[in-house]
């Protein structure tokens, strides 16, 4: 490849942006955190209606590798929330961000992971879809996990904090 012609990653990439600058989809937004990296995206998730994240506004980072599609990008949240399948860092875990091919640890089958044919838009649509649904199986945020298990109205008081504080950001 000639230097200075832009990557596969990049042309799909630039290919999904336009894609979603044209058809935008309901409950987020998405964009480039700075016009000249096209690997890395600013997204807004709006709370999906009739969960607990209703309301709220929450913006993540999602940062694609040079090898993207054929590994996954990482999804963080910048704005705070709380949820059994995001880190305290607010890195998002959810098998389709997970490398491809079989799991080590024998939790997930391989066509629940990483494949190639994701893009933002179903990335980001199985984040809505994790927020309605948590996964409390293999939790990224153990005391999320327990709280939403053992001390449900905790955790709905925990999260209704985070969207309100969602709603005061600019």
């Amino acid at each position: 490849m000639a230097s200075g012609s832009p990557s596969q990653a990049s042309l799909l990439l630039q290919k999904q942006l336009k894609d979603l600058c044209k058809n935008p989809v309901d409950g987020f937004s998405a964009g480039l955190v700075d016009e000249i990296n096209l690997f890395e995206w600013s997204v807004t998730i709006i709370g999906p209606q009739d969960t607990l994240y209703e309301g709220g506004f929450f913006n993540a980072i999602m940062s694609f590798p040079q090898n993207y599609p054929n590994s996954p990008p990482t999804v963080r949240f910048t704005t705070e929330i709380w949820h059994p399948n995001v880190y305290s860092d607010g890195k998002v875990c959810i098998s389709i961000l997970h490398p491809p091919g079989d799991d080590p640890n024998g939790y997930e089958l391989a066509s629940e992971r990483w494949s190639p044919v994701h893009t933002v838009e179903s990335i980001v649509l199985s984040i809505i879809s994790m927020l309605s649904s948590p996964n409390d199986e293999s939790p990224a945020n153990v005391e999320a996990a327990k709280e939403w298990r053992e001390k449900r109205d905790e955790f709905k008081k925990r999260v209704s904090r985070c969207v309100r504080r969602s709603q005061e950001m600019d």
